[in-house]
């Protein structure tokens, strides 16, 4: 059988770890071969790829990145995107697909199933967001970073009497801030589930001065004021139609200064949340999952994606997976909020 891997969407810690697994099972046990696709699904349209075997992934477990890279391709979006797909599959001999990828990267590999095309997904972001699995790899990885840098700021913070809003990663749902603001001890976390009252923020944070201390505002890039509208620097699509957000850290510094009196600033993890090495939890995961898909693809299954569930990793269909996103439920919201001030 051979074998076609692909990583979409933003790089995530904990890739690598994936290919090396795929390829370690499925070549080495299962007598597969694997075929990378080059930058996401533009690869395969394109016909861009390169033969992968233990050799070449040799190294790649503490990596970062992607080796395969990655881009916000959408083949549905470009003028015979699909029957290009189609036409690079069968040129390379192409048996199955192991999409690596989040919402976007998923949706087109649910469609290709859909169209006859055998497809195991494994789920990859950072945000944690993507339903039917418990966790994905590459979030306890931003996670700590997040935590790293409110557990610095917070001595930064409190030498100049200042309010210190951390802006991290976080479209539609606030894993990311909610773990991370618990974890470091953040005066108030927003999160885009929950519009916020900019007057309760700041209610919070004058306590925290109060107190003797500075407060700590941790931030989803996706939160939003009650009433207001996302935050976004440039107002520029990506290929699957979402905004490029960025500035609502900026943004509350600017309106915490005005109305605490106190000077402000905003710190933007940006990228650094899913740069760099990977967290050991990430890589064990990401290894499991990226067996799981060697052996399901080899053993047939199609339309399906590996999952965490509990301990286990179990197989569910991609219409489960891509159905809805995993948002943040109020009951964990309400634990962290124990803490605000």
């Amino acid at each position: 059988m051979r074998i076609g891997i692909l990583t979409g969407g933003g790089d995530c810690p904990g890739l690598n770890a994936v290919i090396r697994a795929v390829v370690r099972r499925a070549v080495v046990q299962n007598g597969d071969e694997v075929v990378g696709f080059r930058d996401g699904w533009r690869g395969v349209l394109d016909d861009d790829a390169l033969v992968l075997d233990v050799t070449a992934t040799r190294g790649l477990l503490p990596r970062g990145g992607t080796v395969l890279g990655t881009s916000r391709t959408n083949p549905y979006a470009v003028d015979g995107g699909p029957e290009r797909l189609l036409a690079t599959l069968e040129r390379r001999g192409i048996d199955a697909l192991v999409p690596i990828g989040g919402e976007d990267t998923l949706g087109v590999a649910r469609r290709l199933a859909e169209a006859g095309v055998r497809t195991v997904g494994v789920p990859k972001t950072i945000d944690n967001d993507l339903a039917a699995t418990d966790y994905t790899f590459g979030f306890d990885t931003a996670v700590g970073v997040a935590s790293e840098a409110i557990d610095r700021l917070h001595t930064t913070g409190d030498s100049h009497h200042r309010v210190l809003v951390v802006e991290v990663m976080g479209r539609h749902a606030g894993w990311i801030a909610l773990h991370a603001g618990m974890s470091g001890g953040a005066t108030v976390v927003l999160v885009p589930e929950r519009p916020f009252d900019l007057d309760a923020v700041v209610g919070h944070c004058r306590r925290r001065f109060d107190s003797g201390y500075s407060p700590i505002v941790v931030v989803s890039e996706g939160a939003r004021p009650a009433g207001g509208e996302l935050v976004s620097s440039s107002g520029e699509r990506d290929a699957f139609g979402h905004v490029r957000l960025g500035g609502v850290g900026v943004w509350l510094a600017a309106e915490l200064e005005e109305r605490t009196g106190r000077e402000a600033r905003a710190v933007v993890l940006g990228h650094i949340q899913r740069g760099g090495t990977p967290s050991p939890f990430d890589r064990v995961l990401a290894t499991r999952f990226g067996l799981a898909a060697a052996d399901a693809v080899h053993e047939g299954a199609s339309g399906v994606m590996v999952a965490l569930r509990g301990t286990d990793i179990v197989r569910v269909p991609l219409t489960e997976a891509t159905a809805g996103l995993k948002l943040v439920p109020l009951e964990r919201y309400t634990e962290v909020e124990t803490f605000f001030g």
